[in-house]
Formats: structure tokens, C-alpha cells, sequence
């Protein structure tokens, strides 16, 4: 299957979430009651003012995405000294991530149970981002289907309208197909340099990524996972 064109219109009701089915367990249940009111931040149409937020001054890093938490937790652990805003709609993830943020003692986390396109559009100021992480985004197989994917060139214009100066983008994807557009249109911004010295394009994975269990499972079927790391100019 080739690379959709990196030029693809972006479909005005976009968004950076599928809806999937979950049920929340008692203990996530638990984490969204006792947790929620202190790191779960309302959405607004307002500027977040991050300082306030978080308490204290640091590099701020937007996941997009972030499932159950997993590498959300492990990063924010080996990252202490970086402000993770986090979107996620899912409540089981949101719980689950809470959970864990109880249990390490996690501080440096923010949760935003909201679509991350209308954070970007109505929150976030210009040039307020250090990084911003999207791992495993939706790859949306069928190619009628193509132009619901996050990664197209009006969102990521979108994006560096909120990276500062050599700030980066991390995506990972396990869909060599999905990994050969996100790379075309990643290449074809021009305000974005690839900081990978690599050939292909594509970037070792950092270190501060973990392997998740889905990932480790499909490693083990032979499946790939391909990491793009790219800086604003």
C-alpha cells in the first residue's frame, strides 16, 4: 500500500480521537474520584495558562493520545523536570493514567479529557511548546478512510503554530504505511528540519520511550514500529 500524498485536504471535522467501547474498573473509578479534581483540567475556549497549572516553570510537552498511560507514566517518570499536558477522551485511560500517577507520585502530569484539535485551536498560546509526543495514532487502514488520519500537513501546521523554536514532534506508528505518509508530510513542511541522521528518514527510538505491551506483542508477531522525530527550524 503506498503513502497517502502529504498534501491531503485535512477533513474540517477531524479529530484526534477514535470512540472506543471500555468499561472503567473500580480502581480507575477510584483514581477519576480522588485524583481527577487535581490533575483533570476543565476544558475551556481560554488560554491555560501552564505556570498556574502545573505550579512551577518547565518545558511543556502535549501528548496527544495517550491510551492507558502507559508510556505517559514511564516518560513523566524519567522526564521530572518536563510538564506533560495530556489529552485523552477515553475515560478508562484517563483513570488508568490517574491510578498510576497515584501510585509513583507523579506531579508533573496535567490530563485534558478533551479532543487535543480544539485544545490546539481554543488553549494553547503560540510558541508555548517544548515537544509534542503522538504515539500510535489511528492509521486508519482503508484508503477511503485516509483522510481521517491526525497526521496531515494542515494539523501539523496547526501544531507549529504552538512549537517554539526548536521544539520537536514524536511520532511512532506500528503501520509501515501510515509511517511512509506521516514521514512525506512531516518532510514536506518546510518549517520542520528531521533530526534523524538516518538514511530513511526514520529515528531510533528515543530512549525515553518505552516499549507497551501491545508494541512488545507485535514485535514478537514480526510487526514493525517506525519513530519520526522532527525539530522546528
Amino acid at each position: 500500500m503506498t503513502a497517502a500524498p502529504a498534501h491531503i485536504a485535512h477533513p474540517k471535522t477531524i479529530k484526534s480521537f477514535v470512540t472506543r467501547a471500555g468499561r472503567t474498573t473500580t480502581g480507575q473509578a477510584k483514581a477519576l474520584q480522588e485524583l481527577g479534581p487535581r490533575f483533570v483540567l476543565p476544558y475551556q475556549p481560554s488560554v491555560l495558562q501552564a505556570n498556574e497549572v502545573f505550579g512551577r516553570s518547565a518545558p511543556l510537552i502535549l501528548e496527544i493520545g495517550f491510551g492507558m498511560g502507559d508510556a505517559t507514566a514511564h516518560i513523566a517518570a524519567v522526564r521530572p523536570d518536563d510538564n506533560f499536558l495530556c489529552c485523552e477522551v477515553h475515560e478508562p485511560g484517563v483513570g488508568a493514567l490517574l491510578k498510576r500517577m497515584g501510585e509513583q507520585q507523579l506531579n508533573n502530569i496535567r490530563i485534558l479529557q478533551h479532543d487535543a484539535v480544539e485544545v490546539l485551536a481554543h488553549m494553547l498560546s503560540p510558541d508555548c511548546l517544548d515537544g509534542v509526543h503522538i504515539f500510535f495514532p489511528d492509521p486508519w487502514h482503508k484508503s477511503r478512510h485516509h483522510k481521517r488520519r491526525l497526521i496531515q500537513a494542515p494539523f501539523v501546521q496547526q501544531l507549529l503554530q504552538h512549537m517554539k523554536p526548536g521544539a520537536y514532534l514524536h511520532v511512532a506508528t506500528d503501520w509501515q504505511p501510515y509511517a511512509e505518509h506521516i514521514l512525506a508530510v512531516l518532510q514536506a513542511e518546510p518549517a520542520l528540519v528531521n533530526a534523524s541522521p538516518r538514511a530513511d528518514g526514520y529515528a531510533d527510538q528515543p530512549a525515553y520511550r518505552p516499549l507497551t505491551k501491545f508494541e512488545n506483542r507485535g514485535l514478537r508477531l514480526g510487526h514493525g514500529v517506525w519513530d519520526l522525530v522532527f525539530r522546528k527550524s
